[in-house]
């Protein structure tokens, strides 16, 4: 997805790669590293890779986000696999409450996977501009789905749970790619969409449209519409 970013995302656009894990020969044959990279920070061995390659910066941090201080407004694509982390992000989003940001969740299983879009103003908990009809704001992944902040985490790396067949040797790149599409229409402004769900084994994609109706479905929070009027 990292890759991708480095396409889809304008060129003034900071890239900030976050992740304290070191590369290991079994990530070599399912994520962008080489062997020249085993035994470094997988963050750090990255954004010195994409950055090489795409000709712009890309920064990393080595440190876990709950020790970081995001104090800028923009986009946080979450690509982690348990609650502890998530309830991290969660935090992270709420701090410096006058930034506006986006949380695009991303999630998968053997064969299919799931992306929850939030925002930071969960204190709105969502809200749609009347007469354009667009969305202002949504409830946070965790809000939307709070199962994600009870998941253990996991014992066994992706490469693991492929050679156990617990995940499928494509479903990280597919996942990769609705991630890009998503926020390709988010910084396009054309992004309709609240929740996405894929089953690979019956070839489907299910979308849940941003609306008030659907935000109250898995809220149960009545709507908020705003009214902008002429002054």
């Amino acid at each position: 997805m990292a890759e991708g970013l480095c396409r889809v995302l304008p060129p003034h656009a900071r890239l900030i790669l976050v992740d304290h894990d070191r590369v290991e020969e079994r990530n070599l044959v399912r994520q962008n590293f080489t062997s020249q990279d085993i035994g470094r920070f997988k963050s750090e061995a990255l954004a010195y890779n994409l950055a090489r390659k795409s000709g712009r910066p890309v920064a990393y941090s080595i440190f876990p986000v709950a020790m970081m201080d995001f104090n800028w407004a923009g986009l946080m694509l979450g690509c982690v696999d348990n609650g502890p982390a998530r309830r991290d992000i969660a935090r992270k989003m709420e701090d410096h409450a006058y930034y506006s940001r986006w949380w695009l969740d991303a999630g998968n299983g053997e064969n299919y996977g799931q992306i929850l879009i939030g925002s930071q103003r969960s204190r709105l908990l969502h809200s749609f501009e009347q007469e354009s009809e667009t969305c202002l704001a949504l409830p946070l992944p965790t809000i939307q789905m709070p199962t994600l902040l009870a998941q253990a985490p996991r014992t066994r790396s992706c490469a693991e749970a492929v050679a156990a067949g617990d995940q499928g040797p494509t479903i990280n790149q597919v996942m990769a790619a609705l991630v890009l599409e998503v926020v390709r229409r988010i910084i396009e402004g054309t992004c309709p969409w609240m929740q996405l769900y894929l089953d690979m084994e019956v070839g489907s994609l299910v979308p849940v449209l941003a609306t008030p109706e659907a935000v109250e479905g898995v809220t149960g929070i009545k709507k908020r519409k705003l009214i902008h009027t002429k002054s």
